[in-house]
């Protein structure tokens, strides 16, 4: 009996020895992710449809394209050092990061080390996700916008001298269309997507092509 009773503590002993272990191996639960901040909306090209005179409204149109053009989402890809910054505060890239020579990376550490086609969630809380697109890269220097007004950047996108040779038709099509300008707005957990949709976007450009392509004064 007295062994029975010695053979039974012992099993409670590793029994809630193995539980121990195994509670202490569990991994941490996955953190929730804070809600992210609605996004900002866009008005559509028939908003602007009441302003008569339309170099005054080609104005207004693309007014209300720059808060896509002037997003973080935007920015941070579009800098005037070469080096892409992160963040809604457009902090420097971290770890630190130049575009080279095609805007790919350095030699030897190409974008594609970190960022694949698609984004990946991570399991941090300060960078809750790694973004991601197949075509990932820093814009050209002919397109760099920080730093510059919102009638600097469209005098010069609409330039095909300074915009990498693109006419107006090209540029709409790549801001409505491009895979990778789509990005801002599936812009991966942790970050606020650009203002309004793509499509919302794209329609605001043809209308403001449509007007006579006019800027904002710089």
């Amino acid at each position: 009996m007295r062994a029975a009773i010695v053979l039974a503590a012992g099993s409670l002993m590793i029994g809630g020895a193995l539980l121990a272990s195994v509670g202490a191996a569990a991994p941490d639960p996955v953190p929730e992710t804070p809600a992210a901040a609605p996004a900002e909306t866009l008005k559509s090209a028939a908003d602007f449809v009441s302003i008569k005179d339309p170099a005054a409204r080609s104005v207004a149109l693309f007014t209300e394209a720059g808060k896509v053009i002037t997003s973080p989402r935007c920015l941070n890809c579009h800098p005037v050092q070469r080096a892409p910054t992160q963040g809604e505060d457009r902090h420097p890239h971290n770890p630190p990061m130049v575009g080279g020579q095609a805007g790919h990376g350095p030699v030897g550490l190409p974008c594609g080390s970190c960022h694949g086609p698609a984004n990946v969630r991570t399991w941090g809380q300060d960078v809750q996700s790694i973004p991601g697109d197949p075509k990932w890269a820093l814009a050209p220097a002919e397109m760099a916008w920080q730093g510059k007004s919102l009638g600097a950047i469209c005098a010069q996108i609409k330039n095909p001298a300074r915009n990498g040779g693109r006419s107006l038709a090209e540029l709409h099509h790549h801001m409505a269309q491009d895979h990778l300008v789509g990005w801002a707005w599936s812009p991966g957990d942790g970050r606020r997507p650009a203002p309004g949709t793509q499509a919302r976007f794209g329609e605001l450009v043809q209308a403001w092509i449509d007007t006579g392509a006019k800027c904002p004064k710089a």
